[in-house]
C-alpha cells in the first residue's frame, strides 16, 4: 500500500519552493496561467478599435462583440482557475485529510477538462470569426496580431488543460 494519500507526501512537512516549482502540475497551471493572461489581453486590449466617427468600440472578430466577450472571460477565469489551483497545489502537502485531497484532485480534473472544452470552444468561434472578417472590415490603424495571437494562445491552452489531468493521481475506489 501506498504512504502517498493522492500523489502526497505526509502533511506537514517542510515546504522546499523549487521542489514546488518543479512539480508538473505546478509548471503547466503556471503556464495556462500565462496563456490566460495572453489571450485576455490579446482581446481586451488589441481587439478593439473605434469606428467611424461615432467612436464606438467595435470587436475585430468580424464586428461580433460576443466573439471578443467569450475569449476575453474565458481567459480571464482560465487564469483566476490557474492561479488557484497553484494556491491549491502549495495548500496540498497541508492537507491532512485523504478525503479532502481527493476532493481538491477531482475538483481540478473537472475544472481542467471543463476549461479544456471552453477553450476548444473559443478557439472555434474566434477562429470562425476571424475567417468572416473581410480585409475592409478591419481599418489600417488596427493591429490583427493580437487577433491571431487570442487565436493561437487560445488552442495552446486546450492542450495545456488537458496535459494538466495527466499529473493529477485519480482518487482510487
Amino acid at each position: 500500500m501506498s504512504t502517498a494519500a493522492y500523489g502526497a507526501g505526509k502533511a506537514g512537512g517542510t515546504f522546499d519552493p523549487l521542489t514546488f516549482v518543479k512539480k508538473p502540475q505546478v509548471v503547466l497551471k503556471l503556464v495556462c496561467f500565462l496563456f490566460g493572461v495572453i489571450v485576455y489581453w490579446c482581446i481586451s486590449s488589441g481587439s478593439w478599435y473605434p469606428e467611424g466617427e461615432s467612436k464606438k468600440e467595435v470587436c475585430l472578430f468580424n464586428k461580433d462583440a460576443s466573439a471578443c466577450m467569450y475569449g476575453s472571460t474565458i481567459g480571464f477565469f482560465g487564469l483566476l482557475g490557474a492561479a488557484a489551483f497553484v494556491a491549491g497545489e502549495y495548500f496540498f502537502e497541508q492537507m491532512s485529510s485523504a478525503k479532502s485531497r481527493k476532493h481538491f484532485v477531482i475538483g481540478d480534473m473537472g475544472f481542467s477538462g471543463l476549461w479544456a472544452l471552453l477553450y476548444f470552444i473559443s478557439f472555434c468561434y474566434l477562429a470562425n470569426q476571424w475567417s468572416d472578417t473581410s480585409e475592409k472590415d478591419v481599418p489600417e490603424s488596427a493591429s490583427t496580431g493580437d487577433a491571431y495571437s487570442a487565436i493561437l494562445f487560445s488552442f495552446f491552452s486546450i492542450f495545456t488543460w488537458v496535459s494538466g489531468d495527466e499529473y493529477q493521481q485519480p482518487p482510487a475506489y
